[in-house]
């Protein structure tokens, strides 16, 4: 049996029937990661010692009673931007080079208490920005379905160590539609949930008011258990609603749940592919029984100006912590303390990080703030609004989750302008404040994954998991997987 094709839960069953023992499943991980990531890059550090360590330590909780949980003893890994104690974090930047948490993220800490075995953290674009994973100072991570292929960002990584088999789920953040754009490249499942059902305590800021963690896997089963676990009230950030953890009931039916199409996601700039293959994914869930309709939202074209001015401003705050005093690099040289904080952060950080606090502190400074970032504000109410007029009608909104498959590698990277408008169908969502999430409905005509993206209302993950979870029961493109390197050099 190749332990590495398993679902998470199929192989959390075979450890709870005894039939293979963590130890067995985390060993099996890791050589497949020693063989495979050479090729791939989705992981800056591995936790051999450490996850091995810890795997027997879950083992004997299993046997004891005293872990119950269907993922105990499950191998995962997460995104560098989430606390691991004792684990090097660096959001994949030079800044933090060295940097070891004393504490977990509360995400992470709840899979670890449920029995989850910790296999190493994930690449990502530096700081969670880019849509490529092509900004991170260790490197660039690549697509597994297709020669020099992005796998998309800022969660490539987390992506990658799904589509390769390499982990059996993985946690990743989403800011503008890092989790979402990712799962659509890499062909994976995965969510956005809504904004405060996940805590963000651990979490290394991006964008405080639109970050979220949520879980990233090969089905839609996966995927709500992983949320099960990690959402839920934390006293510790105080974004986090007030509310018990997220439970799912899935069943196969959408008969008459309301699909709404905006009409404004399907026009000028889409991919004729990415557009035949999302709408054949609405005939189909039409044909199941949802009743499915275009309608206009208008508001939709304000998404990205007003999206990377909200974002970028509250970068250039959150990454201000960033000096080369407390932690991480500190330059070798420096006459003075505003030397020390000029060249700490100069050298430590990529392009498109300085670019961004760049922007956001120019819309934040004395004479634009009321220009830019209040009128932004202002806009992405307007923005909510508009979501919460739809949903008085439509259960979901149905859409593309980005232009096009996975681009090549640096043919978005020369064009930041045309790597932020690549965000067009996903950073609106954030904005909103609103869960989403994406499965794979079929191939372009290169065999590149085509994600469909599936919106709902606050705190209506339910909804969308049922809807994806129908989908997915009808076909099988989540089931597909790319012919890895390794496999072919054998």
């Amino acid at each position: 049996m190749d332990l590495s094709k398993l679902t998470a839960l199929e192989a959390g069953k075979l450890i709870k029937n005894r039939e293979i023992s963590v130890t067995e499943i985390t060993k099996a991980a890791l050589d497949n990661i020693d063989k495979t990531d050479k090729n791939y890059k989705a992981f800056v550090t591995v936790c051999h010692d450490e996850a091995l360590k810890q795997a027997e330590e879950v083992q004997k909780k299993i046997d004891d009673g005293t872990l119950t949980s269907p993922l105990a003893g499950v191998p995962m890994a997460v995104k560098d931007n989430m606390c691991t104690k004792g684990i090097l974090t660096t959001a994949s930047s030079k800044i933090l080079t060295g940097f070891k948490p004393f504490y977990n993220a509360t995400a992470v800490e709840k899979l670890e208490k449920a029995g989850g075995v910790l296999l190493g953290k994930l690449n990502m674009d530096e700081f969670a920005m880019g849509s490529t994973t092509e900004t991170s100072y260790y490197g660039p991570t690549f697509n597994p379905w297709g020669e020099n292929r992005v796998p998309g960002g800022s969660s490539g990584g987390s992506a990658v160590a799904v589509a390769t088999d390499q982990a059996y789920y993985t946690l990743g953040s989403d800011t503008g539609g890092s989790i979402r754009q990712p799962c659509s490249f890499c062909g994976i499942t995965g969510i956005k949930p809504t904004y405060g059902a996940v805590s963000r305590y651990g979490l290394l800021a991006y964008a405080s008011s639109l970050d979220q963690i949520g879980p990233m896997g090969k089905t839609v089963e996966d995927v709500a258990e992983v949320l099960s676990i990690i959402s839920g009230h934390d006293p510790k950030d105080s974004t986090s609603f007030n509310q018990e953890a997220l439970k799912f009931n899935l069943e196969n039916n959408v008969k008459g749940k309301r699909i709404g199409i905006p009409v404004e996601y399907f026009g000028k700039g889409l991919d004729a592919d990415v557009k035949t293959r999302v709408l054949e994914a609405a005939k189909k869930l039409e044909s199941m029984g949802a009743v499915v309709e275009e309608f206009n939202m208008p508001e939709l074209d304000y998404a990205i100006p007003t999206y990377y001015i909200v974002a970028c401003a509250e970068a250039s705050s959150n990454l201000s912590r960033y000096d080369g005093v407390k932690y991480g690099y500190c330059t070798p040289e420096f006459e003075d303390l505003t030397d020390l904080y000029c060249k700490s952060r100069s050298e430590g950080f990529g392009m498109e990080v300085k670019r961004r606090i760049m922007i956001g502190a120019f819309v934040l400074s004395s004479g634009y703030y009321d220009a830019y970032y209040k009128k932004a504000l202002q806009v992405k109410a307007i923005i909510k609004n508009s979501f919460d007029k739809a949903f008085e009608k439509y259960d979901v909104i149905l859409s593309p989750t980005a232009p096009t498959t996975a681009l090549k590698m640096g043919e978005n990277l020369s064009d930041p302008l045309k790597m932020y408008l690549g965000d067009i169908y996903t950073v609106s969502v954030n904005l909103a404040g609103l869960p989403s999430m994406v499965v794979p409905c079929g191939f372009d005509s290169n065999g590149l994954p085509v994600g469909l993206q599936l919106t709902g209302k606050a705190f209506s993950e339910n909804t969308l998991m049922n809807i994806a979870y129908s989908y997915q029961q009808e076909t099988d493109f989540h089931l597909k997987k790319p012919v890895l390197k390794k496999e072919m050099e054998a």
